[in-house]
């Protein structure tokens, strides 16, 4: 963004600036989509920024008036930092968003990141590696770990700990993540380590061309051993956290095997040939067979597990590079193996 010199006055905007030389300060985007080109390693710094109120500003609200002395942050973001007593008028803290201001103050403000901003931090972790070489790697994702740093989970995650254990994931998307798993779903992820690869995995993603199969345990006794569910997915208009077959989602298709069944829980696996949000979950809760412990659609613990059952058993690509047929397989975590062979479904383990 072009700022200009301490120098300068610019009353048509309510403020007269003076700078000092700290970088920009940016806000990261908070939705992480794959189609976001944004680098993992781009960290906001913090920032100083003083200016004077002009005449024309004499009685406007201090939060709206800082939207346009920092307009690369969110009105939300900077009221907050007035809560934290980041704002000085007239040499004073001062904590209310709405005060009025009068011209000729002095407001000062630190433009700390937002916490999304701040999230793109290496933290070390240990990762089951399945298979590695210098364009892509596969790990074995346990359950628990958040993929990528939103909100409640801004550290700790999958996104930080590839910072930390590869320098070269800074400067790619999202670190190198170019697909997820959610938090309570253990299983395979391929990770890209250049942006070669990244792209290419992106597009195969996106064609189609990755084989992705999900070992999972459901309520109820299905009637059928094959069949595809092809129903379209979106947000749910009823609830911002839960998404939902609706006819205005995007085209989703699900393949379900039916591999065993006891008192009334069936273990099945699932191939996937879109990528949707949710996607096993919502497809197999809409026929009335939610996952076990999936208490978000309607699942209940069973079996001795209370978080849902589901595992991404077996990943089939080509190489981002070479192109050669790559295939991978992880066993089931230690709580979902015991509940699989409860229900006499142990020979269908990886």
């Amino acid at each position: 963004m072009n700022r200009p010199s301490p120098s300068q006055s610019h009353t048509g905007s309510g403020f007269a600036l003076a700078l000092d030389d700290a970088p920009a300060a940016a806000e990261a985007d908070d939705e992480l989509a794959l189609d976001n080109s944004c680098g993992a390693g781009d960290v906001a710094a913090v920032e100083t920024r003083t200016a004077r109120v002009a005449v024309e500003a004499h009685g406007e609200r201090l939060d709206k008036w800082l939207v346009r002395l920092a307009p690369e942050f969110s009105r939300s973001h900077l009221q907050q930092l007035v809560a934290d007593g980041l704002v000085q008028l007239n040499g004073q803290v001062n904590t209310a968003q709405a005060r009025r201001l009068a011209a000729g103050n002095e407001v000062s403000v630190e433009l700390r990141p937002t916490a999304s901003t701040a999230a793109f931090r290496p933290e070390a972790m240990a990762l089951t590696v399945v298979y590695e070489d210098e364009v892509m790697l596969v790990i074995d994702k346990p359950v628990g770990l958040v993929v990528h740093p939103a909100p409640g989970n801004w550290s700790g995650t999958l996104l930080n700990g590839l910072l930390a254990r590869d320098p070269r994931a800074a400067t790619l998307p999202r670190a190198g993540i170019v697909h997820r798993l959610d938090k309570d779903t253990s299983g395979l992820m391929v990770v890209a380590r250049t942006l070669e690869a990244h792209t290419a995995l992106v597009r195969a993603i996106a064609a189609r061309e990755v084989r992705r199969e999900y070992l999972a345990l459901v309520h109820g006794t299905l009637a059928s051993g094959l069949f595809s569910i092809e129903r379209p997915i979106g947000r749910d208009p009823q609830s911002r956290i839960r998404m939902a077959v609706v006819a205005s989602g995007k085209p989703a298709r699900t393949d379900v095997e039916l591999l065993a069944t006891c008192d009334r829980i069936s273990a099945v696996k699932c191939k996937l040939h879109t990528g949707r949000t949710h996607q096993i979950r919502v497809h197999l809760a809409s026929l009335g067979f939610p996952l076990v412990g999936d208490a978000v659609y309607g699942g209940r613990p069973a079996l001795g597990l209370t978080r849902q059952a589901l595992h991404a058993a077996r990943l089939g690509l080509a190489h981002p590079q070479d192109g050669r047929a790559m295939s991978f397989e992880a066993a089931l975590p230690d709580d979902l193996a015991q509940a699989w062979q409860q229900v006499g479904a142990a020979q269908q383990m990886p």
